[in-house]
């Protein structure tokens, strides 16, 4: 039995899901451990997906939403990144555990003959296999202190029922009777619907969730139920009856304006006190304190009207007035235009991190973010002949948004439209951020436009251009795609510490920061690059791997090779984020005036 803080017993908080996928069990799972946080006790986090693949990596960004990756290299789940955020901790990759990972450690063991020449089966090789993972797992630090935390919120992906889980249903039941009651305590996110006709709150789906889990002898503390508006008091009491769940532990899970009101809605309902008593930690647990955490989530909403000035510098760095370089000074904002110029626009799930560490920044300007989502290939000029209404408001957005942005991607498609993006930029002098992909865009668009390389491309999209400016990372592989790229946090050493980079880092010598790339800008480039005005004022140890680039002469238009997104937290927002927004409102040139004397807490 694993131990957690203080030498007591870990507790387990179990959340799994019915009725249908997408009810945000992810958001739910966080907010739990957010009110346990904030109740004294230490919380780490696991989620299981059960499908065949390994890890993510290899998942397309239009099924399965973005890939998160981690400061050990581990391409994971988005919801990690939604733990991450909340509960401001550093997971590992096993925080994310698959079948495909749970059937190939049990198999190398069986080659290895760990098994004695037994049968290896579901039960008990690949069950035990998921509990010692679990528990192993559970038992890791993850926010920055010594020893275990008192509290693991597991995350079941899918819904109760899919055969792919079954073996992981099987598992935490037997997890369930192997820790004991006061140490285990089950919550099931279900649905209530509403229909259009009747107007009534249906309990039954739910009820048959919870008949299934049950069949499969796991019994939930608590129903965490999803619906538009708040449930009445007769649909608890039906749910309660037909469930076998208390009315105190029904907790009612509405629309809300923003995520942030989750973990406040929660302690509303009194849900941390039915938790604590569940896993015996009332004695330990002090009363929840979301003071900041309420703050946050007022302060967005009062941006739908106003601009909200917040004097707390822990948690903000407060910008009181804004002015633009296109109006008078003293100009009010209410909100910001960002171009978001990308590949996989049909999915935001696809940009999750970039679009929180956007949200993140522009409430820390007090200011409301208004994203265009702006499908790259429809910049292009082919889509002026076959998409002509597309393509034209496709370019009015971007002319009409205060700051560009170009996030990361694979693959040759929407390029052409991503590089006329940076050159609008660049030639209009409108703030510019282009991360991963996007730093390789604007070092292929000057290439093109100022050296005069007409044909300079990246290797990934034309391996027989004459002028190869982004090659293939030599270290890379070219016959599997699964974890073999640069990934994790790698740490960019300035070279220049004047730069506006080096300044919003709060001038640090160097900056570690996650990656996920195979191609990387050519050496061989970079003297030319640097006399068009293209400065690489970031690189890795080696001085030869760029990292970072800033244009000369121009208010922000910077590209790194890392995500910085993927560090960003409510409160805390990436220090680029945070310049592309304070250059968007003109106000960067007098934040970095006055950075040097300001006592407020850095972005990351």
């Amino acid at each position: 039995m694993e131990r957690g803080a203080g030498g007591r017993k870990m507790k387990y908080v179990l959340v799994t899901g019915g009725v249908v996928s997408g009810l945000g069990k992810g958001v739910t799972a966080s907010s739990i451990g957010v009110v346990l946080k904030a109740c004294g006790l230490r919380v780490t986090s696991i989620k299981i997906d059960p499908y065949l693949n390994t890890d993510a990596g290899t998942m397309s960004p239009f099924e399965h939403g973005e890939v998160f990756v981690l400061d050990d290299g581990g391409e994971v789940d988005l919801d990690l990144g939604n733990y991450e955020r909340f509960l401001d901790i550093t997971l590992t990759r096993d925080n994310n555990i698959t079948t495909g990972k749970i059937y190939r450690s049990v198999i190398d063991k069986e080659r290895k003959g760990d098994y004695l020449g037994k049968t290896v089966q579901v039960v008990p090789h690949i069950t035990d296999a998921i509990k010692n993972w679990i528990e192993r797992v559970s038992s890791i630090p993850v926010d920055g202190k010594k020893g275990p935390a008192d509290v693991c919120v597991i995350e079941l992906g899918g819904t109760v029922g899919d055969i792919e889980s079954m073996p992981f249903i099987e598992a935490l039941r037997q997890l369930s009777f192997s820790v004991g009651k006061e140490n285990f305590c089950l919550i099931h996110v279900s649905l209530v619907p509403v229909l259009g006709v009747v107007g009534e709150q249906k309990t039954k789906p739910t009820q048959h969730s919870v008949r299934e889990l049950r069949a499969l002898g796991l019994t939930p503390d608590l129903l965490a139920c999803r619906s538009a508006q708040p449930l009445r008091e007769s649909t608890k009491e039906k749910l309660s009856q037909f469930c076998h769940v208390p009315v105190a532990n029904i907790l009612n899970i509405h629309d809300v304006p923003n995520i942030w009101h989750i973990p406040l809605l929660l302690r509303s309902q009194n849900a941390h006190e039915a938790i604590l008593k569940q896993l015996d930690c009332l004695s330990i647990a002090t009363p929840p304190d979301l003071k900041g955490w309420t703050i946050m989530a007022e302060a967005y909403d009062n941006l739908t009207n106003s601009v909200s000035v917040i004097n707390n510098p822990s948690c903000y760095v407060p910008i009181f007035v804004f002015s633009s370089p296109t109006t008078d000074e003293g100009t009010i904002f209410l909100q910001v235009k960002i171009a978001m110029v990308g590949k996989y626009t049909g999915l935001t799930d696809s940009y999750l991190s970039v679009v929180k560490a956007l949200l993140h920044a522009c409430v820390s300007c007090s200011l409301k973010p208004s994203i265009q989502w702006i499908a790259a290939s429809d910049l292009e000029d082919d889509s002026a002949k076959t998409t002509p209404e597309a393509h034209a408001v496709a370019w009015e957005a971007l002319k009409s948004s205060s700051c560009i942005l170009v996030p990361g991607g694979f693959g040759d498609r929407g390029v052409p439209g991503m590089i006329l993006a940076a050159k609008y930029a660049r030639e209009n002098k409108v703030p510019y951020l282009g991360i991963c992909l996007g730093m390789q865009i604007s070092v292929i668009e000057i290439s093109r436009h100022v050296l005069g390389l007409g044909k300079a491309n990246s290797e990934e999209f034309d391996p027989e251009t004459p002028h190869c400016v982004v090659i293939f990372m030599p270290e890379g592989s070219r016959t599997h795609m699964g974890s073999t790229m640069r990934l994790g946090s790698r740490r960019t050493f300035f070279k220049n510490p004047n730069c506006i980079t080096s300044k919003l880092y709060k001038n640090s010598a160097y900056v570690d920061e996650r990656h996920r790339h195979r191609y990387e800008v050519n050496p061989d480039f970079v003297g030319d690059l640097e006399s068009a005005g293209l400065k690489f004022v970031g690189s890795d140890e080696s001085g030869t791997r760029m990292e970072i680039v800033e244009l000369q002469d121009h208010p922000y238009y910077i590209g790194v090779q890392f995500h910085p997104e993927f560090k960003s937290r409510p409160g805390k927002p990436s220090a680029l984020f945070f310049g592309l927004i304070l250059a968007a409102t003109g106000q960067l040139q007098s934040y970095l005036n006055r950075i040097s004397d300001s006592s407020t807490e850095a972005p990351r």
